[in-house]
């Protein structure tokens, strides 16, 4: 298992949930999350820095079928973008494209359970959905050894 701290998004239209692991890459926890908009990727690239991240993991939505669609196309230009802006900023961070499908799901039904409702689960699916990302990444790495996704 790699050594050190990444960063996983979940990116959305309207906001990207970020959440991080320790430097152990046992445990991925939340973040924040992040308006979309002007200024949203500089944020996310400021994120990286401070937590010293090594690696960011971005989901990449599939269909059932392992297809790409609409949505994915999204993702491959917003990580294109990050990867330009983590270059600018001399960061040697590596950037991959994991399977996102169901975690959204998977972190709605965490919130339901743990009696997030209305505006306050909507606050918080994102970054929940970025925690469920980066654990199945850690997980994923733990068990094959191998780094989780593609890269960008």
């Amino acid at each position: 298992m790699r050594r050190g701290v990444r960063v996983a998004l979940d990116v959305g239209d309207a906001r990207i949930g970020v959440a991080s692991s320790d430097p152990h890459g046992i445990l991925a926890t939340p973040v924040e999350t992040v308006r979309v908009g002007p200024g949203a990727l500089e944020r996310v690239v400021g994120l990286v820095a401070e937590l010293e991240a090594f690696e960011v993991v971005i989901g990449l939505p599939r269909s059932l079928s392992g297809g790409e669609g609409p949505a994915a196309v999204k993702i491959r230009d917003t990580a294109a973008q990050l990867d330009v802006l983590l270059k600018k900023a001399s960061s040697e961070v590596e950037l991959r494209l994991v399977d996102e499908r169901f975690t959204t799901v998977t972190a709605e039904r965490m919130l339901r359970e743990r009696g997030k409702k209305g505006s306050k689960r909507r606050a918080v699916v994102d970054q929940a959905a970025a925690v469920v990302i980066l654990q199945h990444a850690l997980d994923f790495e733990r068990e094959t050894g191998n780094p989780p996704g593609r890269p960008l």
